[in-house]
């Protein structure tokens, strides 16, 4: 593709089995506002962590692993230019694309730039983490209130649906 644009990334985690469903690629966005208490990576908060990586060489990370792709950080949503650029990269890939964010559905489904955005992904783990809702046997993620959603499925009727293990 040969895209010049960069993003912060604090790691990408191979092989991963916590974020989502089988292996995948973990790649964690430097900079969040939510500030969740009990956070599990208060680190990724600094929107100058990690080190500036261009969209070609994350996909070759992606492309070696050859893994299906989750982006955490941080939280993706607020460097949305590049989180779809290298979501639709990834797609090209045949691979899926988790997102994790403390934004809520309704927040996103709210507000025209998250939305659009969240049609280049294909499941959403969306919320706040909240520590009093903490439950270490949840699937995937680490809140009660916090819900794994099917985007394409709740964008097109409009209505939340929740992501099914096939």
């Amino acid at each position: 593709m040969n895209s010049k644009r960069t993003v912060r990334i604090l790691d990408i985690i191979r092989g991963t089995t916590v974020d989502g469903p089988g292996f995948r690629t973990s790649i964690y966005f430097a900079g969040c506002r939510h500030r969740c208490e009990g956070c599990h990576n208060p680190q990724s908060w600094s929107f100058d962590g990690g080190k500036e990586m261009t969209i070609d060489e994350i996909m070759s990370v992606v492309e070696e692993e050859d893994f299906d792709v989750t982006l955490t950080g941080g939280d993706p949503m607020y460097n949305i230019e590049a989180l779809c650029e290298l979501s639709d990269e990834i797609h090209q890939t045949g691979h899926d694309v988790w997102l994790y964010t403390g934004y809520t559905w309704e927040e996103i489904v709210d507000n025209s730039k998250l939305k659009e955005a969240a049609k280049h992904v294909d499941v959403i783990v969306d919320s706040p983490f909240i520590m009093e809702l903490k439950d270490a046997d949840l699937l995937f993620r680490g809140s009660s209130n916090q819900r794994i959603i099917d985007v394409k499925k709740s964008i097109a009727d409009e209505a939340i649906h929740l992501w099914q293990r096939k």
